[in-house]
């Protein structure tokens, strides 16, 4: 069977595949020079026409297709689906649905064409707010252009004005060089005419020079030595003219001359003989006169740098000392008065400087009463551990700052600030209760304005509120009584006013002059009467302070934070602080790089009575230490670096304090008879540092006392274990961690870490381990005597004493002690306590006994035997 004849349908065309598709062969190229032959097919589209005839087949393979006729269109009723006639019922129907599909129809086309139109209105908006914004970009563009093309022209008339000014600068130096060459010439013309005429002058003295010796030694005259000199040099002259050989002036030996002529005289030594000879002949120009300056001289200077500073020759200072009978070299140090009687010496004026003086004008001058802007008042809270302060704080603040503190007590100086209205604001200054922290108090009072003390309602006045009183006198400043927790049973308010009369403070109740609100932090009862109380006394006092200054403060806290490094709370007293202020704290300076305020935001400056967080120091300031804002980084460096000095300089002096014969006994009697349990102390703030260590230091008694050799701000490091070790002292953390390398070399080197939170717990671990150091403390309790009346041998025992009891009763397992003429001349054990021939353990008053001693043998008729017990008692610190 051919291929045409393949695959047919009823007769139909052939549905072969050879047909429609075209092979061919290519050849596909690889890398690295391979090649491929592959075989392609191309399948031709088949398009089927009706009649299933494809559009490929040819015109013979197609029927013609007869023309229909056409015939008129006659309506018929539409047929059912069954193929019978509708109904008029049906037809109703189906013209009703027609109707609301073409309403829908309609309505679809009317929301179409709604929402093309409202498309357009937009587009339209669009494009108009398009070509707005297009034309205030090129208004903005052309003003921008416009600035660029005058600020230009301004730049190059001032860089036209410049370039005028140097060019006459340079005239004019021009101008001034020339006359400077020109006089100089016309000075060589004349030093050069000067030195002809003296050339001649003495040419012609040493023509005439023979014949005036002559008739000087006729007359008899004597010759002056001037004369003799000039006439020496005369000679030496006409001796080298003769070829004379005066080898001291010929110069240096060299080869060039070896043999030659006689070398010639330089330039240099013409003058110098010209000058010898002016100065000979007494023609000398006048003596410019001295010049009197005004020295500086500092505490202790070097002869070498007074000589220096005053233009003189070193050697010329040493000979004034050697006047004045101070015999010295030039790199010894001489003292200010000193230095000042050389000074005068030399025609000088002294002026005494200090070490000290680098702090002058560090605190900025008085402000004028036209510069001074309303503060917000600084109130510090203050009262006894326990009643209430920072809880009425945190009601007036709407916050919770008593959940931070552990062991619910505050044991730092916060700082923070309460709006009272939209206008008036109070800084608080929140400080600790406890007693160990009275220096902390005693630093809150000393910057405040205001002080609300806070007395407990059902407590009343406890020691710490009696400190707080006396502080806020010491300070002189006003104080509010605020009569807390009123909320609780048996609070009473009077008894609370009568126990104040006790120290001085007298409340407005009893008509005085102190103000006391009755409030409670639970409830929020008399909060808005304590706000009104203290704006009351701000407007009374009038605080104002001038804010367009340079920044000045104190530092109410300082810390060291892992991640930010040395943190500071200061409170600005006066000026504003700014972020990239250069200032000085305490010892210690750096530059702001941030500033956080009470509510942990960043904030870019702070103005007076605001407390804030600086970051940037370079090391932890003291707390209470004052901080001040300077010009520049130099400045600050020779301050910090003048008050460290001053600081190593104490240490220096209390380390070597006993110097009379009286100290140096008291001392080595102190280190006989006193054990010091050693601390090494770190903490998270500066403030606890300090309370921590006062506390511990009062903490001993004469028999031990606690030393904290090292007390620093941050963690505990490698450095703390190697001196803990070293001094084999105990280690107290604070509120900190040690690091991981100095928690392995604690293990190593077996020093024991303790870490605290709580004061009281710190402070009471540290007594009781003091007491252990001390060892059991024993108490002598005498139980008999008995008086040796006969002293008798006693075979192998050696001696034995014959006694009889006078007191008491004689006990063999206690100690004895033997006394003769009331001194002690034996204490040891009894070794046999005998009742007539029986051993016994006690005898009592009244009854004759003999006894032998241990190793001892040396009594006799008439001592006095003691016996007694020791009782181990509690040591107490």
């Amino acid at each position: 069977m051919s291929d045409d004849k393949k695959l047919t349908l009823s007769g139909r065309t052939t549905l072969g595949v050879g047909k429609g598709v075209e092979t061919g062969q290519v050849r596909q190229n690889f890398s690295h020079g391979r090649s491929k032959a592959v075989v392609v097919e191309r399948k031709k589209k088949r398009i089927l026409t009706k009649g299933g005839a494809a559009a490929g087949s040819t015109p013979a393979e197609t029927k013609p297709v007869a023309p229909k006729q056409t015939k008129s269109f006659t309506p018929k009723k539409p047929a059912s689906p069954s193929g019978t006639t509708l109904t008029d019922a049906e037809m109703e129907k189906r013209a009703k649905v027609l109707g609301e599909a073409k309403i829908r129809a309609e309505a679809e086309a009317k929301e179409k064409a709604a929402l093309e139109a409202k498309r357009a209105k937009e587009e339209a908006e669009r494009k108009m707010r398009e070509a707005a914004e297009a034309a205030a970009r090129s208004e903005e563009d052309n003003a921008r252009a416009k600035a660029e093309a005058d600020a230009k022209k301004k730049a190059e008339a001032a860089a036209k004005q410049k370039a005028e000014a140097e060019a006459e600068k340079r005239l004019a130096e021009q101008k001034a060089a020339k006359e400077k060459a020109e006089a100089e010439a016309k000075k060589k013309a004349d030093l050069e005419a000067r030195a002809v005429q003296l050339r001649k002058a003495s040419e012609a003295r040493q023509a005439s020079g023979g014949g005036d010796a002559q008739r000087e030694e006729r007359k008899g005259k004597p010759k002056r030595a001037k004369d003799r000199k000039n006439q020496n040099n005369n000679e030496q002259q006409n001796r080298r003219g003769r070829g004379g050989d005066d080898r001291r002036k010929g110069g240096r030996l060299s080869i060039s001359n070896v043999g030659g002529e006689e070398r010639q005289r330089s330039l240099a030594s013409y003058k110098r003989m010209q000058a010898k000879k002016m100065g000979l002949a007494g023609n000398a120009g006048p003596s410019q006169p001295k010049q009197s300056r005004e020295i500086t001289v500092p505490e202790a200077i070097s002869v070498q740098d007074l000589a220096n500073r005053m233009a003189e020759k070193a050697t010329s200072v040493l000979k004034t000392l050697m006047k004045l009978g101070v015999i010295a070299t030039i790199n010894e140090t001489l003292d200010q008065d000193t230095a000042e009687l050389v000074i005068e010496e030399f025609g000088h004026t002294a002026k005494r400087v200090s070490e000290a003086d680098v702090e002058i004008g560090l605190v900025g001058e008085d402000d004028r009463e036209e510069d001074l802007s309303p503060r917000a008042p600084i109130v510090t809270v203050m009262g006894h551990v326990d009643h209430g302060k920072t809880s009425l704080l945190d009601a007036l603040r709407k916050a919770n700052v008593v959940s931070g503190e552990a062991g619910g007590i505050t044991q730092h100086i916060g700082a923070y600030q309460v709006a009272i209205d939209k206008d008036n604001k109070i800084t608080f200054l929140d400080t600790p209760g406890h007693a160990a922290f009275t220096q902390m108090r005693a630093r809150g009072a000393s910057v405040t304005d205001i002080v609300v003390l806070v007395v407990a309602g059902d407590d009343g006045v406890m020691p710490q509120t009696i400190e707080a009183i006396n502080h806020a006198k010491a300070a002189g400043v006003p104080l509010i009584v605020a009569i807390n927790k009123m909320d609780r049973e048996g609070a009473n308010p009077d008894r609370v006013r009568q126990e104040l009369l006790q120290h001085e403070v007298v409340v407005e109740t009893f008509q005085g002059d102190t103000q006391e609100v009755e409030v409670s932090a639970i409830t929020g009862m008399g909060l808005d009467k304590l706000k009104e109380a203290l704006g009351l006394q701000a407007e009374i006092l009038e605080l104002k302070a001038n804010p367009d200054r340079a920044a000045e403060g104190v530092v109410v806290e300082a810390k060291l934070d892992k991640g930010r490094g040395p943190v500071a709370t200061v409170l600005v007293q006066r000026g504003t602080l700014k972020i990239g202020d250069i200032f000085v704290a305490g010892a210690e300076w750096g530059k702001v790089r941030a500033l956080i305020n009470d509510k942990g935001a960043q904030v870019k400056e702070a103005g007076p009575s605001v407390p804030v967080e600086v970051l940037g120091l370079n090391g932890t300031p003291g707390a209470g230490d004052d901080f001040a804002v300077v010009e520049n980084e130099a400045r600050a460096r020779e301050v910090t670096a003048y008050r460290q000095d001053q600081a190593l300089k104490k240490r220096q002096a209390a380390m070597a304090a006993p110097k009379t014969l009286e100290s140096i006994f008291s001392k080595i009697k102190d280190d006989e008879g006193t054990q010091y349990f050693d601390v090494v102390l770190k903490g998270d703030v500066q403030g606890s540092v300090e309370a921590i260590t006062q506390a511990l230091q009062k903490a001993g008694n004469d028999d031990i006392q606690c030393r904290v050799i090292h007390g620093a701000v941050g963690g505990i490091t490698e450095t703390d274990i190697a001196l803990a070790q070293a001094s084999n002292a105990l280690i107290m953390g604070f509120n900190v961690r040690p690091s991981r390398q100095a928690r392995e070399a604690a293990e190593t080197e077996g020093v024991t870490i303790k870490y605290y939170s709580i004061i009281y717990d710190l402070i009471d671990e540290v007594k009781a381990a003091m007491i252990g150091q001390l060892g059991p403390e024993f108490k002598e309790n005498v139980i008999g005597q008995a008086d040796i009346k006969e002293a008798f041998t006693a075979g192998k025992a050696g001696k034995a004493a014959g006694c009889f009891v006078i007191e008491g009763s004689i006990r063999r397992d206690c100690k004895a002690r033997i006394l003769r003429d009331d001194v002690i001349i034996y204490e040891g054990e009894i070794n046999n306590l005998r009742r007539f021939k029986d051993d016994v353990n006690e005898v009592r008053s009244g009854q004759d006994c003999g006894m032998t001693f241990e190793n001892y043998h040396d009594f006799r008729a008439g001592d006095v035997v003691e016996v007694y017990e020791l009782l181990e008692v509690e040591r107490k610190l």
